[in-house]
């Protein structure tokens, strides 16, 4: 790289100004891949939603009911006799 020579105080000056924009332009496009890759990661409303129905579902007598029975289903299952 060729060191630049200057003329005058202004010139340096706009140099600055072009530097500290770029500056600040590399660091919002950082922010911005931060973010997206933060939501890359977490869980979606989706998810979240499908929480909210498995808790609906597994709260209160009806919940109590599928939680006991569904161990014997699987188990049964599992067990089952297979025809040859």
């Amino acid at each position: 790289m060729e060191t630049k020579k200057y003329s005058s105080y202004k010139q340096i000056e706009e140099d600055l100004e072009i530097l500290k924009l770029e500056r600040e332009i590399y660091y919002q496009k950082t922010l911005l891949s931060i973010n997206k890759t933060k939501e890359s990661i977490l869980p979606s409303k989706s998810v979240s939603l499908l929480g909210n129905l498995y808790q609906n579902v597994f709260s209160g007598t009806y919940g109590t009911i599928l939680k006991i029975a569904i161990p014997y289903v699987i188990n049964w299952y599992i067990n089952r006799k297979r025809g040859d």
